[in-house]
């Protein structure tokens, strides 16, 4: 099987129903390899296009990459690290204060696609992974391409 890192095209209204990705990426690269993945997303994130949606300051992407590799350990059926120190995921909400446009959304998943293809696991996990995020993106989406500022 060969990776497909293909991003699904933005349809407005669009939200797709979400596959989960289940425990084989926990397992594959424990709780150490996903914290590790995310902190490579989020600094590529902070070199992108994209990168006023994230935090500037030093201890702020670290909170920002502590909660996100939570939400990722909880939705691969590790512990349930984000619902302890956060609450709820409840993702629409968190992200309804950031203009996030479908162009966000694809430089988001742009970012992830090195992170991802260097990630030493099957090749199915990762693309059950992947796929995820493609659907799950949809779901962050909350402002036009029209009504937000140039990136």
């Amino acid at each position: 099987m060969i990776l497909k890192l293909d991003i699904s095209e933005f349809l407005v209204g669009s939200r797709p129903q979400v596959k989960l990705p289940g425990p084989l990426l926990l397992q594959h690269l424990e709780e150490e390899g996903i914290r590790r993945m995310v902190s490579d997303h989020y600094d590529a994130l902070v070199h992108s296009e994209i990168r006023d949606l994230f935090p500037s300051d030093e201890a702020g992407l670290i909170q920002a990459k502590k909660n996100s590799a939570d939400f990722f350990i909880q939705l691969c059926s590790g512990p349930d690290y984000f619902n302890q120190n956060r609450g709820e995921p409840k993702m629409v909400i968190r992200h309804a204060p950031f203009k996030i446009t479908p162009k966000a959304r694809i430089v988001w998943l742009e970012c992830y696609r090195p992170v991802l293809a260097k990630l030493d696991a099957p090749v199915e996990v990762v693309q059950s992974f992947w796929d995820y995020l493609d659907g799950f993106s949809f779901w962050m989406i909350n402002t036009p391409d029209d009504l937000a500022e140039p990136l």
